[in-house]
């Protein structure tokens, strides 16, 4: 990248196709792309399969599911409902099916409303460990009896400590088998926000997407399993920027009187663009991050579609 200027993602979809719009096959990374054209849902599963692979995404080695759903920002209930189900499904896979303890973690600022997925999920999700604790699993009256635990660990400004070090503190003292991590995700497109839901099993640092980093959370770091789900609920100012730029190439090509220009702009690559963003953007800009308007309705609505699929997945619905 040029200078200070970045399209930050927190996306693997978003880094695959970048690498798509260069043109460039990427070793070491395997792609499977599957589409239910009647619910509007596509998966893309971005398995990194190699440490050069890893290298090339800027991406841990493991799998990167992503659920697009253009559909996702309306306020549908039976839609979402769909949803869960099929987030239930992936979430199924990466966790196998046997009898476990998980631990379920909001990560975010509940003060900050696009920060705020993790928390709202842990509000919705069905909490088993301490009944079952107390009154053993013939309590649940169900086949499996999963122990769910919820922490939402707040973040640095507020408690002063690192959120890794919460989570270890409480994984050492609870020991749970698994750790499922929810947080809101920075896109590279304005398209994305709030219509897409990725699911990893590598883990998550906070924060880097918006250049904020924090220590990682994953296997390496907690001592067991870690499965993060994200939902982009920001953009950067020269996202938006991108995606006009692009926008306008597309009306020059369109309309006959600007096609030499439209030309000339389309033909330019994404470091070209990136230069020319980057003079035009004036610099207190590029620290800025965008959000959607309706974002408090969305990020409550998104949170429960995400709790339910957690439900669901945990035979807890």
């Amino acid at each position: 990248m040029l200078g200070k200027f970045n399209i930050r993602t927190d996306l693997a979809l978003e880094a695959k196709e970048s690498f798509e719009e260069d043109d460039v096959k990427i070793r070491g990374v395997r792609i499977e792309e599957e589409e239910d054209e009647k619910l509007e849902i596509k998966t893309t599963t971005v398995v990194i399969e190699t440490e050069n692979g890893a290298k090339s995404m800027g991406k841990p080695v493991g799998t990167y599911i992503t659920l697009e759903a253009p559909n996702m920002s309306v306020p549908d209930e039976d839609y979402h409902r769909e949803i869960s189900k099929e987030l239930a499904k992936h979430l199924k896979e990466l966790m196998g099916e046997e009898e476990k303890s998980v631990l379920i973690v909001g990560l975010g600022n509940r003060e900050v409303t696009p920060d705020a997925i993790g928390p709202n999920v842990v509000n919705n999700v069905k909490i088993t460990r301490h009944v079952i604790k107390e009154y053993g699993k013939a309590s649940m009256d169900m086949e499996k009896a999963n122990q769910v635990s919820g922490l939402v660990p707040g973040v640095m400004a507020q408690t002063g400590m690192e959120t890794l070090e919460i989570i270890r503190g409480v994984v050492d003292e609870t020991k749970p088998d698994l750790a499922i991590v929810v947080d809101a995700l920075a896109a590279r497109s304005t398209k994305r926000l709030s219509r897409t839901i990725q699911l990893t099993n590598t883990g998550i640092n906070p924060g880097s997407g918006v250049g904020n980093h924090r220590s990682g959370i994953n296997e390496e770091s907690l001592g067991i399993p870690v499965i993060a789900i994200g939902v982009p609920t920001v953009v950067d100012a020269a996202t938006i920027v991108n995606d006009t730029m692009e926008n306008l190439v597309a009306t020059m090509d369109a309309t006959p009187q600007m096609q030499d220009l439209g030309g000339v702009l389309g033909t330019m690559n994404q470091m070209e663009k990136h230069q020319m963003i980057s003079e035009l953007i004036s610099p207190h800009l590029n620290t800025m991050f965008v959000t959607p308007k309706d974002i408090d309705e969305t990020v409550k609505r998104i949170g429960y579609t995400i709790s339910e699929a957690l439900n669901i997945a945990l035979q807890l619905a």
